[in-house]
Parts: structure tokens; sequence; C-alpha cells
């Protein structure tokens, strides 16, 4: 299996693991009364997945988005702090319009 698909699999996998944790602790503390929607109704049980599903995918993208912002594959050094290799030069450069520049006469506007 490539390493790629490995990660995703992984990251994916703890952001559902987190997403029961998440699922769990909204119920256990009743926030917005969903203690009483999960145990008590009918349709309880769906809520309860829907919740865990629809959050573990949302949590699982954002574990694999951190991974992948995190990985460093060669060591090389990364962002502004590079050494220059050549050495600056001041050139003169001549215009060849002949015409001067006229003053506006109007302001912008």
């Amino acid at each position: 299996m490539p390493k790629l698909i490995r990660l995703y699999i992984i990251q994916v996998a703890i952001g559902f693991a987190i997403s029961a944790g998440f699922t769990a602790a909204l119920v256990g503390f009743d926030v917005a009364g969903l203690k009483h929607l999960v145990l008590e109704t009918r349709d309880g049980p769906l809520a309860a997945f829907m919740i865990f599903f629809f959050n573990g995918i949302v949590f699982g993208g954002v574990q694999f988005a951190i991974a992948i912002m995190a990985m460093r594959d060669d060591g090389t050094p990364r962002g502004g702090l590079r050494q220059m290799t050549h050495q600056l030069m001041p050139i003169r450069v001549e215009s060849k319009s002949k015409e001067k520049r006229r003053a506006r006469t109007q302001p912008f506007g």
C-alpha cells in the first residue's frame, strides 16, 4: 500500500476516534438537549450516528491536513533564510526617449 494512502487511512481513523469522543461528550453533557434526543426518541440513534459520522469527516480531513502540512521530506532548509549565490551589481541604463516629460497642468481626479 502506498505511504500516502496509509497515512490518509490512519489520519481519518484518528479523526473518527476524536469524533466518537466529541459525540460522547455532547451527549454526556446534554448540550442543547441532545441527551434527551438520543436516548429517549425513536430516531435518536440515527441522530447520534449522523453527528458522529459528519464530525468524523470534518475531524478526519483536518487531521489529514495537519499531517500533510507538517511533513518534511528532504531536510533542506525552507523559508527565506537562503544565502545569496551571486553578487548584485548596479548598471547604468540610458533612456532612449528624446522628449522631456511635461508637468501635468490638471490634478488627478
